[in-house]
């Protein structure tokens, strides 16, 4: 523990901060927690419902699909999809707020069958630090001497865990929303959700296909892809479920918007700038597949405006055979990091400032504004 000397000014003259502070952290840590062994119970049911199918079918793929799910991650969206339902006026506890709880962690098999088969779309041999799911079953299957080709086989059993976990997702969640207030209200959500992230996927992998290097391109992909799902869809699945008023669901999706491109945006400077270690996936990654970004697209305007040959001939060659270290310095350059950072700032306060009047809880309101305050921060 540091001296009070080293702490922000701020928290020394006014202890009450840090007790307020503290007080947060316990009640977010307490939702995560509801959240996970709701999760954790769910899937130990259909785990056991799988091996009454066939025990191979359950210990392996099912077995592959709970390990994956409950393996790592921040159970970000379950926690603002929760956070949605408290700000619409859903209870914390009692049978409403169980029923609640079950539906808001289905979004976590989603995450499973998005990450799993986006890895598989990319090529990723890493994810959360460990190989990714087809990786892993690819360097199996080689290893064991069994039939066939390895990468076919690890791919092939990496699309049905992911497979298997969407349709995990919409049985827990069909199953949790009898007991919400407002299912009525709920299931478009759910099922808007659910296409906005295949439309996102689809535009993700046509734009690489076609090498687009577009910002308008990249930042369509953004809001589809990810601050729909990431953030602007959780929170208003969970205010639906609620039957929160139009005001209160208006202002949550606006800042899930404008909070998610910026989280997503992010999320492209750390996988240029980052720390493998931090994102748990190899870095310059990104630049390797030709990924239509923010990043990108801004490097390659500003290559033309400053009639920058050298830059240009490199951009152009990203997805190909361009060194991604030397991208990285030429962006940089270019001036395209600091306009995506800015960028971030932007957006993270524009998203902040559209809960002003709004009469959240507490722990709610802050959560929201820290996950504002930490997406607009410089990552790298």
């Amino acid at each position: 523990m540091g001296s009070p000397e080293a702490r922000p000014r701020e928290e020394a003259v006014n202890p009450l901060l840090n007790t307020q502070r503290h007080v947060h952290t316990a009640a977010v840590a307490g939702h995560r927690t509801a959240l996970e062994d709701a999760l954790r119970s769910y899937l130990h049911r259909r785990l056991r419902d799988a091996e009454a199918v066939d025990r191979e079918f359950g210990r392996e793929l099912a077995g592959e699909t709970v390990r994956f799910t409950l393996g790592g991650g921040k159970r970000m969206r379950s926690l603002l999809a929760w956070w949605g339902w408290i700000a619409g006026g859903g209870t914390t506890d009692g049978e409403g707020a169980h029923s609640a709880l079950q539906a808001c962690g289905a979004l976590e098999l989603i995450q499973t069958c998005a990450l799993v088969h986006d890895d598989v779309m990319d090529g990723s041999p890493t994810r959360r630090g460990r190989p990714s799911v087809h990786a892993r079953h690819t360097a199996e299957h080689a290893e064991n001497g069994h039939g066939g080709e390895p990468r076919r086989y690890g791919e092939a059993l990496a699309v049905l865990v992911g497979d298997l976990a969407l349709v995990w997702a919409d049985d827990m969640f069909g199953e949790a929303l009898a007991g919400v207030p407002r299912p009525g209200r709920a299931r478009p959500v759910w099922r808007e959700l659910r296409t906005e992230i295949m439309a996102g996927q689809f535009l993700d992998v046509r734009a690489q296909a076609r090498r687009d290097r577009s910002e308008g391109a990249a930042l369509r992909v953004n809001l589809l892809k990810t601050a729909s799902y990431s953030v602007e869809r959780p929170l208003h699945l969970g205010a639906a479920m609620a039957g929160a008023d139009g005001e209160t669901v208006d202002a949550l999706r606006g800042y899930g918007r404008d909070v998610g491109t910026a989280f997503q945006l992010r999320d492209d400077l750390l996988g240029v700038y980052g720390d493998s270690a931090r994102t748990g996936k190899p870095v310059g990654e990104d630049i390797r597949e030709g990924k239509c970004t923010l990043l990108l697209g801004a490097g390659v305007r500003l290559a033309g405006e400053q009639e920058d040959a050298a830059a240009r001939d490199l951009l152009a060659r990203v997805g190909a055979d361009a060194d991604p270290a030397e991208v990285a310095d030429t962006l940089d350059r270019l001036g395209a990091r600091d306009l995506v950072r800015a960028r971030c700032e932007e957006l993270a306060a524009r998203g902040a400032g559209r809960l002003d009047g709004l009469d959240l809880d507490p722990v709610v309101l802050e959560g929201l504004r820290g996950l504002a305050a930490r997406t607009g921060t410089d990552p790298a």
